[in-house]
Parts: structure tokens; sequence; C-alpha cells
């Protein structure tokens, strides 16, 4: 009992020290500077002011402090302060810079900002590497916020389920404090320490403390924003994209800052524009504040302006002190903005780290993260919280209770669960119940009603059940399809379900189990989509689908093992029948044009006969260098720099449960995304494998190639566009093929008049396979991001040298992403 009292003691006697420096920034004319930096000399230590320009600092030492108060484009403000045993306020005052436009001694006629600029391109190398190795502490907050938005989207209402009808709200609020350590080029690691999100006790707020280094030829800002990244105005080759404007020089602790207004020589290229401070005489970046528009080649924002301040940590190493990300867009009648905080201390530019600290594992969220209390957060926050982020965390909070109610979900449910035309006609309807964790998903209505000429008019009806485990989404869950199918032509009834299970208390695992009876295409990878064969029979009297019929029961187990393997086994048993043709029924009767036996015409002359077959699989894939995220629990794998390969083995075996199959085939494939900065990404998906036996085998066992007849493009990584669907199915003991495209993502695209506006990227590449001495191939160009969405490819094929068949396909654009950037 003596010793807690006397821990206790010691405790508050040491809290009673821990001493505050709060107030106010403004300018000169009143108006209150959000974000601006104060810091104290000296040290990394230091905050930023909110929106309201208030700020806070906790200091634990009594003593004379120096307070530096910063705001880009503007005079800095210094004021010493003593901290004794009482709180103290220090308001600051700033005013715009007056800027000396004497001050720069250049070359005769020449622009002094060029000069300027010049110098510290050839600087750049050595302060892009001075910060090769280092750790340091950071505070992130985000907010989101709504200026306006639809009372609909997507003919569903639109509700935050917040039960706040006002346009402008907070839509995202979080905050965590992480410790970052870098040791380049490889050597990367957050630990987020603590994390608090609005209205999520179990949340994990945004950790992403990385800041974007403008000493980099190419700043990379995400993927989505723009995959090529954007050129930085210090760049080696800057000066061919960039016009600069000096726009004179302040003196801070007797050195010299010259500011430079950075304006971009063309439009629709990843360019930032703004302006850049940089201190004479070391050329290196004293702050910035740069802006991306729509111009700048950047998707789905409107704009984003990045604010950084840069303070000396040593007498010859500066670091990051503060970044400020504000992002805006205006999408489908949403007007959203907000802003992400980035305040860094604690720096360490010379660390030592033991030689197991970097490992696999580049971000990890401790068990204690969200376990934090308001006192604590009241104590560590850098950044004081506004009267409006305090009532949103309180609302959240309370809402977040009330959700557990029953009554409560209930009414989320009745307000979620409305049919909307889009969803019953195109994309399917969801329906949840929140108080049992569960989703419903109901097809659309092209889903269930299609057309083939072997069942003529079709109904699939089909409803996936999911239900959540527990509380994290996607750790544990069970899903649920029953199907229930039946053709009018041929008056077959078929039903099937399928169940999946999603476990595993550290790397995911599933067990999935299908059975019962159902329509297969002869490649069983589906290769041609329902509404695709729809459109295609009725409209261009071409019967894509090449269909039979199976009682069959399915199962794959597949499991996450850790440094970047996954295995697999599985089995399945098919009791196969021949179906054919019922109708001939089509809407447009295309002269000359017949439709073709229910079977691959091009292998065989006659459909298949009743029979049985049973096989197993394994399978194993690999990326090197896997990186994963680790929460309590769970290891989220999000891939590597280094391709993705995969090995499958297949055995089918005779006579087991009346099987009349019998050989062996095995598989390879390697994928990858390579990014290339300003020139694009280059992506391919290469493939060998054959059969080691086969000795009996039927068509569905048989190795295809994913063809495709329709104009309609297929999954383009994976389908040749020009081929006949079973041309070229096969039992040969070898075979490769490849398939590689190179997206320009706006690259030599954005130089052509008119074009550029529309911001259409440019997209090529080749399709090619070599199987029985068989050389086909196909080469393609084309645009992707049509209106957003859309992609258009003309492809010219050629077989064995000579040229066949040419045509356009239509398609969807191709979202290219790789989870370590």
């Amino acid at each position: 009992m003596r010793l807690i009292t006397g821990l206790s003691l010691l405790l508050f006697s040491a809290t009673c020290f821990a001493q505050r420096i709060s107030g106010i920034v403004k300018d000169d004319k009143g108006n209150v500077l959000a974000n601006a930096s104060i810091s104290i000399k000296g040290t990394t230590i230091g905050t930023v002011a909110n929106s309201e320009g208030r700020y806070f600092l906790h200091l634990h030492t009594s003593g004379n402090y120096t307070l530096i108060c910063q705001y880009v484009g503007y005079k800095r403000d210094v004021r010493d302060v003593t901290l004794a045993t009482e709180d103290i306020t220090q308001d600051f005052r700033l005013s715009i810079l007056d800027f000396t436009l004497e001050e720069v001694v250049v070359r005769s006629g020449e622009n002094p900002a060029n000069e300027i600029i010049r110098k510290t391109i050839e600087k750049r190398p050595f302060y892009q590497k001075q910060l090769d190795k280092f750790s340091c502490e950071v505070y992130t907050k985000g907010i989101l916020r709504l200026r306006d938005y639809p009372s609909k989207l997507l003919g569903k209402r639109f509700d935050l389920g917040d039960g706040d009808t006002s346009k402008q709200k907070i839509i995202y609020l979080s905050e965590t404090i992480s410790s970052f350590a870098v040791d380049k080029p490889n050597n990367s690691k957050i630990e987020v320490l603590s994390s608090k999100v609005s209205g999520k006790s179990d949340g994990y707020g945004l950790a992403a403390p990385q800041f974007y280094s403008f000493y980099d030829n190419n700043v990379n800002i995400g993927t989505n924003l723009n995959p090529r990244g954007f050129i930085s105005p210090i760049s080696d080759n800057a000066q061919r994209y960039y016009r600069y404007k000096y726009e004179g020089s302040f003196f801070e602790e007797g050195k010299q800052i010259s500011r430079i207004m950075v304006i971009p020589k063309r439009s629709y290229e990843p360019l930032f524009s703004g302006h850049i401070n940089i201190v004479e005489n070391e050329w290196r970046i004293h702050s910035l504040d740069l802006v991306l528009t729509k111009k700048s080649q950047m998707e789905y924002l409107d704009t984003l302006r990045i604010e950084q301040i840069y303070v000396p940590a040593t007498k010859d190493v500066w670091v990051i002190h503060s970044q400020v990300v504000y992002p805006a867009a205006k999408i489908f009648g949403i007007d959203a903005y907000g802003s992400f905080v980035n305040i860094y201390s604690k720096f360490n530019t010379a660390p030592e780290f033991s030689k197991k600290y970097f490992n696999n594992t580049i971000m990890v969220y401790h068990d204690s993260t969200r376990r934090k209390t308001d006192l604590f957060w009241d104590d560590i926050r850098p950044v004081k919280l506004m009267d409006e982020e305090i009532r949103d965390y309180k609302k959240k909070d309370s809402l977040e209770q009330l959700s557990k109610n029953p009554v409560y979900l209930d009414s989320v449910d009745r307000k979620r669960n409305k049919i909307s035309l889009l969803g019953a006609l195109i994309v399917g309807e969801d329906f949840s119940k929140e108080k049992k964790r569960v989703e419903y998903h109901a097809k659309s209505l092209t889903e269930i009603v299609s057309y083939n000429i072997v069942e003529g008019l079709t109904l699939n009806l089909g409803v996936t059940y999911t239900k959540r485990l527990d509380s994290i989404i996607g750790r544990r869950s069970l899903r649920i399809t029953p199907n229930l199918r039946y053709g009018f032509s041929n008056k077959h009834f078929n039903a099937h379900i399928t169940g999946t299970y999603t476990f595993g208390k550290k790397y995911v695992q599933s067990l999935s189990i299908s059975g019962g009876k159902r329509v297969f295409q002869f490649n069983n990878a589906s290769p041609i989509g329902i509404r695709n064969n729809t459109l295609s029979t009725l409209f261009s009297e071409k019967n894509l689908f090449k269909l039979y019929e199976a009682w069959y029961v399915t199962s794959t187990f597949n499991k996450g093992i850790g440094d970047g393997f996954t295995w697999s086994v599985g089995f399945q048993y098919q009791d196969r029948s021949p179906l054919e043709n019922t109708t001939d029924f089509s809407i447009r009767d295309v002269k000359d044009r017949e439709f073709t036996p229910n079977y691959p015409a091009e292998l065989v002359n006659q459909n298949i006969i009743h029979h049985q077959a049973f096989s197993i699989n394994a399978g194993l894939s690999w990326q090197p260098g896997a990186k994963y995220i680790e929460l309590p629990d769970q290891k989220i794998n999000i891939g590597s720099k280094w391709p993705s390969m995969s090995v499958v083995f297949t055995q089918g075996i005779k006579d087991f449960l009346g099987s009349d199959v019998d050989y062996s085939k095995w598989k390879f494939t390697l994928t990858d995304l390579i990014r290339f900065k300003l020139a694009g990404i280059f992506s391919y998906r290469i493939g060998v494998g054959g059969f080691i036996s086969a000795k009996k085998l039927e068509i569905p066992d048989y190795n295809h190639f994913n063809g495709n007849i329709s104009k309609f493009a297929t999954a383009y990584l994976n389908s040749f566009q020009l081929l006949p669907i079973y041309q070229y199915s096969n039992t040969s003991k070898f075979y490769s093929l490849a398939h590689i495209e190179h997206h320009f993502n706006g690259f030599l695209t954005n130089k052509i008049p008119g074009l550029k506006k529309l911001n259409w990227y440019l997209v090529g590449g080749v399709n090619a396979f070599h199987v029985n001495k068989i050389d086909y191939m196909e080469v393609f160009g084309g645009f992707e991001n049509i209106l957003k969405i859309l992609r258009i490819d003309y492809y010219f094929s050629f077989r064995d040298g000579e040229a066949g068949k040419s045509g356009l396909r239509i398609g969807l654009k191709t979202r290219l992403s790789r989870s370590d950037d």
C-alpha cells in the first residue's frame, strides 16, 4: 500500500510540471491562420494551429523557451517565454512577408529564379540522401467535411446514418500517433501507438506518417490520383516542365530565403503550381505551398494542396516539421473537402536499429492502440480540437452506443433496405440486418432473366447470405449462396448451393464447398458472361455459351502461411450429361449466319457422352518480399514490388466414385505490374503448363485458352479477344502464353490538342500463345479512361506470322494497383 501511494504521489507530482502554452494565431488583419506551425527553437518539438487558429503545447520542464510561429507566405513571429508552474498564453500575429527584390545577384539578363532553381537542383541529391535513415514520432489528424450532397445517389437514399439532415457536416474524423522509422532503400516501419476514430471505438484511424519528398524527382501521391506520379519543381528535368518567377526574399536567423513562384509550362501534365521557398547559399527547401488540379492530370479530386515547413534538426540537417494536405472534390453531387495534418517530432537523424527491427511487417497496430482514454488524448494531442470536432466525437460516440439498440438498428435497416431502379436492373440489391450482422445480396434482373438457345428463356434465382461472425469486418464470416435455375425451352430445373467460411486469427483462411446440379460452360472458368451471351445470341445470332449439365460437388481450402506464401487443396466430382440446342429464336436474323451446335465444334463433331470425372488439385502461390499490415490477431498481405507466381497441379483419378478420367496436368503463372513513373504502367501475365499424362479425359478437362468472339471485351490479362473460344483447347504436353499491356496513363496523349482535354489514356499490348507448333498473336492499341470507365481497343490477330482477323472490343477501364504503393 505504501509503495502504491508513493508511486501515485510521484506520478501526480510529475504531471504538475506538465504546463501548457496556448494561444491563437492570426494575421495582422485579425484573420485566423489555420494550420500555422509553432515550434520550439533548437528542437523538433512543435504543433500546428487548428482551423480556428488555436494551438497548445505541453512542456514537462520549466524554463526559458523561444517559440517560433510560421505560416507559408507570412513573416514568422518569434517570442521568448518563461514557463514556471502556471499555464501561459502566447498569441501570435503574422504579417504578410515583404519581399526584397534586390537581394539576389545573378548573371546579367537572366531570370534570377532560374539560377536559384538550377543551384537547388544541383544540391537536390545531397539533401535527398540526408534522410536515408531516420526515426520520428508523427501525429496525424484527418478530417473530411461535406458542403453539399444529394438526397439520392444511384437511385438510393444517401444516408450517412448519423441522424443529421444538415448538408454541412463532418463525415470522417480520426487521430493517430505513430512512430515512423526509415532505413532506405528498402526498409520502413510504422508502429501505431494510439488511434482514435470518431464513432468507431473498434476502428483503426488513418496512420499515414509518410511525407512527400520534393527532393525526389517523381512525387508519388498514392496511385489513384495519378499512377505516373507528379514531377517535382526541383527534379533533374524540372526546367523542361516549369517556368519560375522570382518574387523576392526575406531573412530568418540570418539566412536569406528566396520565394519562387512555380508555373507549369503546359497544362495536362503531372505538374504542380504554387510557391517554393529556397534557403540561399544552402539551396535547400525552407517551405512550400503547392497545388494540383484537374489540369495536372489528377483523377478523382478537383484540387489537392500541399503545405510543408522544414526546421533545423542539427546545424546541417533540416527535417520536415509539418505537412498539411487539403483535398477537395465534387462528384455525383457530393461536395467534399478536408485536411490531413501531420506533425513530426522527436526526430533522430542517426538512429541505431536492431538487426531484426525491420521485417516484412511495415505497419503494426498494437493491442493497446485503441484503448487510450480521453485524458490521454487531451494530454498528448498537439493540435487543439475545435468545438465542432469535440461535438462530433461526442455525438458519434453516442450514436455508436445507440447503434447497439435493436430498435435503432431496425430503423437504420428500414432506411437502407429500399430498392433502387439501378440496383434492380443492373448491379443487384443489398439488404442488411445490422443487429444480426447479416447481409443479403439479390441478383439484378439482367442476371435473373437471360437467354440462350440451349435452355431458352432462363430464370436464374439466387440470393447471397453473408453472416459476420465477429465485430471485425473480414476476419470471420460465413457466406451461403443457394441458386435455382429453370430453362423454359428445355424444361430443366437445376439447383445448387455454395458456402464459404472465412476465418483465421493471424493469416486469412477459407473453406469453400459447393454442390448440386447446374449447367457448366465446357471451359469451367466461365469466360463468357451471362449478359454478353444474351445480347450476342439475340442480336448477333452467335451462341457463345457451350453448356453441359452435371451433378457435382467441389471443395477448396486456402491458407496464408506468411512470407508471401499461400497454399490450397481441393477436389471436384462431376456427373456430366450433354445438352442440345432446343430453340433458334433471335431478335435479329443475320444473313448467312446460323447458330452452331452446343458443343465445341472446333474440336469435335459430336457432343459429349454421359460420364463421371473426379479430380484433386493442389496449388502454391508466392510473392517474394510480401509486406504485411499487422493488427491484433491478424496479418494482412498487401503485396510487394516483386512478381507473383503460382503453380497448380491437377490429377484426374480413374474409378474413384465411378470416375472415367485419368490424367495429370500442371500450370505455372507469373504476373506483375511495373511502374515506369511518367512513362506509365507495364503489366503482364505469363504462363506455361501442359499434361504430364492424358490417358483419358473429356473436353471440360482440357487446357483452354479464354477466347472471345463478341464485341464486348473479356478479362484483359486473361483472354484472347479475337480467338474462337475453343479452337485451340488442347491436351498438349506443353504450352506457353503471355498477356502484355502498357498503360500510358496520359503520357503522349497529353500533348495532343483536344485529346488531352478529354483525358483519354493510350493503351497497347500483345496477347500470344504457343501450342502444338502453332504460334498465335494479337496486337492491339486503344484508349481507356473514356468517361472515366470505358475502354476501346482495336485488335489484329496473326497465326504463324500470317494476318488473320481484326476487330473492335469495348470494355471497362482496368483499375491497376499494387499494394506496396
